[in-house]
């Protein structure tokens, strides 16, 4: 099967505003993870290429793309927008193929990518510096301003929307972009820098290597010429990143997934609840970086959450993409050993419930029942490592001081939740919980591309999404005058 994502050549790059084939002429095979077929083959990109993107990134920033004055850059973003609507469909085909997640769960996706157009080229225009009152014969004033070249390095499990929260927030500063997708998924990537031409970005604003994380992705995230690097995926390839970026001294963005527990006290409505705590699991088939893999049930509830949960656990079905079923494939049989091993761990155990794989799905496919284990201590690795799947454990607790202690029990910090209807409780754990986002009575809150987003710990440092993102892709300026 070949792809070619809105006319484009999957095994070219983007530099410059043209579409070239990779320096060396490699390229890497595509797998569709719902059959294990061959999707099409898409660009090798190596060190020469990031070479060349990042000085097509920097004539940008010296020519028309850096003269461009704030408001016509939004105009340009929201451009993009609207025009990524225009292909809502093609995308989440794209989308689907390419990860394997559940159509409906891609067109999501799509939409929120041109959410993030929209809200960042509203705010374009309204970062403002600040005056500062100071000596007399003073005036002192501060600018925002971008960083210049900013490297965007995005993984496989959600390209589209993390193109948006970084890519859109980059641009709307200013910076110049290249971005290196995810070698197993980037024919989003691909269709959207497209889009992004087709609705007036100027050449070498956005630039597309795709290829290997080991051979372009090291080089973005090493090169003396990038001023920026933001990062999306494991632990172990961001300390990598962090290591790289500061041999030049570079600031570094990381977003690096977690354990993200969801707490149930006994006053909690749990018919409210069921939902948000079995989909924040199995969305995408757990491949989520917030995704709530640890729920923490006070005793008085905990066997009534757990049967309901074993419900709805075990009315879901496991497909291929295009089937559009709850879940979808992992995104390869690599990802799926990795996971099976987890269950493997899980052997000592009860299982709560368990999805179905339905019966005619292709042998090929990346494809695990999601699974709902019950009676986890806290400290079981299931308990504290990510898996990446779609797997869940029930924790129980006896007090609110025991909620807190376990549920800042492991090395991540992304995401948490508190179901219950006392206000002070609310506000305490609110407060007290280790966790860059924390939700009363729901879980995610629709995405929320205006809610700064970003972990402590393990899963990493520095906020995207709203106006934190455009503050972290910008740096400050102080002016002061003496005029007496």
């Amino acid at each position: 099967m070949t792809l070619r994502p809105l006319g484009i050549d999957p095994a070219l790059c983007l530099i410059g505003g043209s579409w070239v084939p990779p320096e060396e002429g490699g390229t890497l095979e595509l797998r569709n993870p719902s059959d294990g077929s061959t999707l099409c083959a898409i660009a090798k990109g190596t060190g020469a290429d990031i070479d060349k993107a990042v000085l097509a990134a920097q004539a940008a920033l010296e020519g028309a793309w850096g003269r461009l004055p704030n408001f016509e850059r939004g105009r340009i973003l929201y451009r993009i927008g609207q025009k990524v609507l225009e292909h809502v469909e093609t995308l989440a085909e794209l989308e689907a193929l390419d990860v394997g997640k559940p159509l409906k769960q891609a067109r999501a996706d799509v939409i929120a990518l041109a959410r993030y157009m929209e809200f960042y080229a509203g705010a374009a225009d309204k970062i403002h510096g600040a005056t500062i009152p100071y000596l007399e014969g003073y005036s002192v004033y501060t600018l925002r301003e971008p960083h210049g070249v900013t490297g965007h390095i995005v993984p496989w499990n959600y390209p589209m929307q993390i193109i948006g929260r970084s890519v859109g927030a980059a641009l709307a500063m200013g910076n110049a972009c290249v971005l290196k997708p995810a070698e197993e998924a980037c024919l989003t990537a691909l269709a959207f820098a497209q889009i992004a031409q087709d609705a007036g970005l100027p050449a070498g604003a956005l630039n597309v290597v795709p290829g290997l994380g080991a051979e372009a992705g090291a080089a973005l995230s090493g090169h003396a010429g990038v001023n920026h690097i933001s990062f999306t995926g494991s632990v172990g390839v961001g300390k990598l990143i962090q290591s790289s970026a500061a041999e030049n001294v570079v600031p570094v963005t990381l977003e690096l997934g977690g354990k993200s527990p969801q707490l149930v006290f006994e006053d909690a409505d749990v018919d409210a609840a069921l939902p948000f705590l079995t989909n924040a699991g199995i969305q995408n088939a757990g491949q989520t970086c917030s995704a709530s893999s640890r729920i923490l049930v006070h005793r008085s509830r905990y066997d009534e959450v757990v049967a309901g949960m074993a419900e709805r656990y075990s009315a879901l079905r496991a497909g291929p993409a295009m089937d559009d079923l709850d879940v979808g494939p992992l995104v390869s049989m690599r990802q799926r050993e990795i996971v099976e091993g987890f269950l493997e761990q899980g052997a000592d155990l009860e299982i709560a419930a368990q999805g179905q794989v339905i019966a005619d799905a292709p042998s090929g496919g990346a494809y695990v029942a999601p699974t709902l284990f019950a009676g986890a201590s806290p400290d079981h690795t299931l308990s504290q490592d990510e898996v990446f799947g779609p797997v869940q454990v029930v924790i129980p607790f006896d007090s609110e001081e025991e909620a807190i202690r376990i549920a800042n029990g492991t090395a991540y910090g992304l995401v948490a939740s508190v179901w219950s209807q006392n206000g002070a409780r609310q506000m305490r754990l609110a407060k007290r919980l280790r966790a860059g986002q924390v939700f009363l009575n729901n879980y995610g809150a629709g995405g929320g591309v205006e809610l700064p987003f970003g972990g402590t710990g393990l899963s990493g440092h520095g906020r995207e999404k709203g106006f934190e993102a455009l503050y972290g892709f910008s740096t400050l300026k102080t002016v002061a005058a003496l005029h007496g």
